[in-house]
């Protein structure tokens, strides 16, 4: 039984997440996970919510709320969002927990003994009209490298250059749109991730199986311009981990927090931590510690192709620099964006359909199916509501959900609500056999490889194979002349029902689980022998006809979303 460790990007706490959010990290996770446990493998799968920064501030004052209140009321709301769209965590922690707040501090201390933490006094923006330091995330102005007009003070998100504030052109504060800024002294930690390029650059070379997108803005950071700068750690701000050296008070640090990029990834360790402490599980270390076990899991993260920077070099840079036996990632999954018709989606400036909103309209499913089977892998994907009506009403209702509602249907009018006994499988159903048999192990191959629209594809093809098979060996007509044949045709389509479940459940596990509910079994063990797995449900094995899977989305449907959801959030 193999182990996989798996994380999605944690995402932030500031406001229910959109649908892009969703396709860039947590919901492929969960495909992943989901397909390992089916195959019979140990999997931990986790996420938490990014809690600490500027923007968690900003969001609970805009609230009228204290931060950690605020923190708090969003962080169950995240979790139940996540429980709608069937994210399968094993746990779903906070970055705030005192978990984190050990590990980081102990993490910054042991950095600093090994001499990879230096002092830097330097100049920071401060906003009069603001009346306080600005992060470089909350300052915006020209990128002097692509002209972009709205890149921030950490990075272009045009052509991701890594920028410092006093690198753009005409910068103002998103925070008041105020120009009044001035450089004032104070005191920061830095990482010394310079000391570490060339152990990161063999580190990353090692990785040959990567997707090119993770590893070409990889090797941009390492290479460009300078190469890769150490980077500030820590904020003057007052919501976040308390800068300490270990557990000891670091002198000049005072009244100054951690940055957000520093400690939010190393809550993927602590999250493990909170795992146990909720009773959910019993040795975090043998995920984490190869010294304790790990050495035999396979870590996955998966991400938006924002975040990999972090994960391709700061966060390795934390975890190699300790010099402790830490577990660090053997594959990271990035994507591109998810726009959506035809602008981008934008948490921020409320642009697109939210998750809490998609889940009010229609059920997860839906828009599992489609996010999944459009994920934005090889290039950025449009989400376009004449797209999403026809991918639903072709692929789920059409192909998968008329097979289901044809078959049960025909054996309840022709024989019982039972499969039915008699016949045997002759040449037309030997053939499907095979061309499933060779399709499922495609099927298996895109999913261990993470080719998500690959997958989708497959799996879409192994539902037509059911249908085109109905089509040819029309049971209702086999009926009049041969009623035994006709048994086993609708005995191996019955059957075709359980599969199709079991192989369906890492893309839509709500249908799937009324697929196997309907036929009348808890077993969902995986098809290794595709002929065996046609025999599951014997002849007498009842079942029910279920309700319609997947209802089509008329035109009247479409065109009230569409105008519903034109891009703006109150």
């Amino acid at each position: 039984m193999a182990r996989h460790l798996i994380t999605s990007a944690l995402p932030y706490i500031n406001g229910i997440k959109h649908l892009g959010n969703l396709v860039g990290s947590q919901l492929p996770a969960d495909l992943f996970a989901r397909y390992q446990r089916g195959r019979g493998n140990e999997v931990m799968f986790i996420c938490a919510t990014d809690e600490h920064g500027t923007p968690a501030e900003l969001a609970a004052a805009k609230a009228g709320q204290e931060v950690a209140a605020y923190c708090a009321e969003l962080h169950d709301k995240q979790a139940e969002i996540a429980k709608g769209f069937g994210l399968s965590f094993d746990h779903f922690g906070r970055s705030s927990s005192a978990q984190n707040k050990e590990l980081t501090q102990h993490f910054a201390g042991v950095l600093a003994d090994k001499g990879l933490i230096r002092e830097v006094s330097e100049n920071q923006m401060y906003s009069h009209a603001d009346g306080r330091y600005l992060p470089d995330r909350y300052i915006e102005g020209t990128c002097p490298n692509c002209g972009f007009d709205s890149a921030r003070g950490d990075q272009c998100d045009n052509c991701t250059k890594q920028l410092d504030p006093v690198d753009l052109i005409n910068p103002y504060s998103t925070i008041s749109g105020s120009t009044d800024l001035e450089m004032r002294a104070t005191k920061h930690l830095y990482l010394c991730q310079s000391q570490m390029k060339d152990q990161l650059n063999d580190w990353i070379d090692s990785k040959a199986d990567w997707p090119v997108l993770t590893t070409s803005i990889a090797k941009k950071w390492l290479n460009d311009g300078d190469g890769l700068q150490d980077r500030g750690i820590t904020r003057d701000l007052d919501w976040g981990v308390p800068v300490k050296r270990g557990d000891q008070d670091w002198d000049g640090m005072e009244g100054k927090v951690f940055y957000v990029w520093f400690d939010a990834p190393i809550e993927y360790i602590a999250c493990a931590q909170e795992w146990v402490e909720a009773g959910k599980g019993s040795d975090w270390e043998r995920w984490w510690r190869t010294d304790k076990g790990a050495e035999d899991v396979t870590y996955t993260q998966f991400m938006g192709k924002d975040n990999v920077p972090f994960h391709t070099l700061s966060f390795p840079s934390t975890i190699l620099g300790s010099g402790e036996p830490w577990k660090l990632v053997d594959y990271i999954k990035s994507f591109n964006y998810l726009n959506y018709d035809g602008g981008q989606f934008s948490t921020s400036r409320g642009r697109g359909v939210f998750q809490d909103q998609a889940l009010e309209i229609l059920p997860a499913d839906y828009w599992r199916w489609w996010l999944l089977s459009h994920a934005p892998e090889s290039s950025d994907s449009e989400f376009t509501w004449e797209n999403f009506q026809q991918s639903v009403n072709k692929d789920l209702a059409d192909v998968l959900g008329n097979f289901v509602s044809r078959i049960t249907k025909f054996c309840r009018s022709k024989f019982t609500e039972a499969v039915p006994e008699g016949g045997a499988f002759g040449e037309q159903e030997q053939a499907l056999i095979a061309d499933l048999t060779t399709k499922v192990r495609a099927y298996e191959g895109f999913m261990e490889d993470k080719e998500v629209r690959k997958a989708a594809q497959e799996l879409r093809a192994i539902w037509v194979a059911g249908n085109e098979y109905l089509q040819a060996a029309a049971p209702w007509s086999t009926f009049k002349t041969d009623p035994e044949q006709a048994a086993a045709q609708v005995r191996l389509g019955l059957n075709l029902i359980r599969l199709y479940a079991v192989l369906s459940a890492p893309f839509i596990p709500f249908a799937s689980a009324k697929m196997l509910t309907a036929m009348g079994t808890e077993d969902d063990s995986w098809p290794g022998d595709v002929a065996e797995a046609l025999n599951a449900l014997p002849a007498g094995h009842g079942f029910t006809v279920p309700e319609v899977l997947f209802a089509k989305i008329t035109d009247d449907q479409r065109e009230e979303w569409q105008g519903k959801f034109s891009g703006t959030r109150d």
